[in-house]
Formats: structure tokens, sequence, C-alpha cells
């Protein structure tokens, strides 16, 4: 059986935590029965739909780890992820702290069970910070301590915004959002996304996906097209090869597949 046997203390376990889900779908042990069962519906449903959850999850893992690795060696020390989730393989300060020793990282999630293990994971990595923030409230993450301790906004930062929006259901608030963040980062800072998007699939075949996930914590789940995705990049300027399926972006041989459900990706340049 998967997952601890016992809650930390604050943590749950009677309503399926989306972090806890997406680590099930990353083969991770940080769940619970809870979890597993909502996953398993998500998991079917994304079948019925035209693809693959789990497979899409990992996808856009990679994704990450290959935008955190590009802007690193691009000279980017700096780097905040909002909606981190649960520790898994190929952290953003694994990936940074690989190709740029001096990089600092900061992790701001508001899941319970995530701040335990982070800060657990992370305790004696002075490079690296977990700060408990909610990304509706961008101010409260800009100017939490724990944030201003590590990341100076003066200087060009990356703010990582992967597989976290799609649980803001307005278009317009998702935007401000990430606008917030862009307004106060220096120049030559950049802005990573990732959504998950229908592909040419209607949107009702996805219903049974966003039904499962109005039990969850996030109590919404909301697919975007490339048009939206892309809006929440606006301001930017995206570095090649654009605003495409995850699984496409910097990887060589894997042209970009609109017509199907899965995440798309981006990271845009902050001028």
């Amino acid at each position: 059986m998967s997952g601890p046997e016992q809650a930390p203390a604050g943590v749950d376990t009677t309503v399926p935590s989306v972090a806890r889900m997406y680590d099930y779908y990353l083969s991770g042990k940080d769940n619970y029965q809870v979890d597993r069962d909502a996953a398993e519906r998500v998991i079917a449903a994304s079948r019925e739909s035209g693809t693959d959850i789990r497979v899409a999850a990992r996808d856009n893992r990679g994704f990450l780890g290959r935008a955190v690795r590009a802007l690193a060696e691009a000279g980017v020390r700096q780097f905040l992820d909002i909606g981190a989730g649960l520790p898994t393989q190929e952290n953003v300060h694994q990936v940074a702290l690989r190709h740029a020793p001096d990089s600092r990282v900061v992790y701001v999630d508001n899941d319970p069970m995530v701040l335990v293990h982070a800060r657990a994971l992370l305790a004696d990595n002075p490079a690296t910070a977990v700060v408990d923030g909610d990304l509706r409230d961008p101010a409260s993450i800009l100017e939490h301590p724990g944030v201003a301790a590590r990341i100076d906004f003066a200087e060009p930062v990356a703010v990582v915004f992967c597989a976290v929006l799609q649980f803001v259901p307005d278009d317009a608030e998702a935007a401000a959002i990430v606008g917030a963040f862009r307004e106060r980062c220096a120049a030559g800072s950049h802005l990573v996304v990732s959504h998950p998007f229908p592909g040419e699939r209607p949107g009702e075949a996805f219903d049974e996906i966003g039904d499962v996930y109005t039990t969850t914590s996030s109590r919404s789940f909301t697919l975007r097209g490339r048009a939206a995705v892309g809006r929440l990049l606006a301001g930017t300027e995206l570095l090649e090869p654009g605003l495409v399926p995850v699984q496409s972006w910097r990887q060589d041989d894997v042209p970009p597949d609109f017509t199907v459900p899965s995440y798309l990706g981006g990271v845009g340049r902050v001028g």
C-alpha cells in the first residue's frame, strides 16, 4: 500500500489533494487511498478523452527539467517555483544546482504535506527554501520574508508555473497572477508556464475529469486552449520553440502535435 500510515499534523486524508494525486500519477508514494481513488478516476477519464494523465504528467516533469537547465545554462541563478508540489526526481533545485551550483531556489506551496516533505528534504540545503503561500495572493508571496531572503527581484529570476494555473478557473485572474510576478521581475527574467489543454477534443470530453477535481482540495480544474495559455505569457518574448506540447519543447525529433490532449509549455523572457 502506498503512502505513509499516519498523516503528518495538519494533513487532511479525507479530501483528495491535487498535489498527492499528481504524486500518484508520477508513481510516487506520498499519497493516501482517497487520493488514489480520485486519481484512478481521472486516469480512466483521461483515457476516454484520448490521452493518459500519467504520461502527460511525466512529459510535463521532463519539460520542467529541460526549461530549468536551459535557463541555468543561460545564466539565471534564481528560481521561484509556484505551486511546486511534492518532491520527486529532478526537482528544480537539483537541476539548477547541477548546472549552476550558485543557484538559489524557493519553492512555494500551500499544501501541508508538500510543506512537511519539502522542508524535511531541504533542511540541510542552504541554497533552497520552502514557503507557505497561495498563488491567488501574489503580493503575499512577493513580500514573503522567506522569498526575500533568497530572491532578489532586481536581478533576473525564473518564475515557474508548471501544472498549477489550471486550478484558477477565471482566465483574467490567472493572467493577472502571472502578470503580478512579471511586473516585479527585472529584465532578463523568465516565466516558465505549462498548462493542460484539450487538443482538438471538445470541452465536454473532459467533464468527468472536471467533476473529479471539484471534490479535491482545488475545487476546480480548467482546461485552456492554445490562445488562452499563450495569453498567460503576454508581455514576454517566447524562447524557441515557442508555446508547444511539453514533450516537444527542446527535445530532438519530437514534432509538435496540437491535435491531442496534453500540456502546453513555454518559456517567456521578460524584456
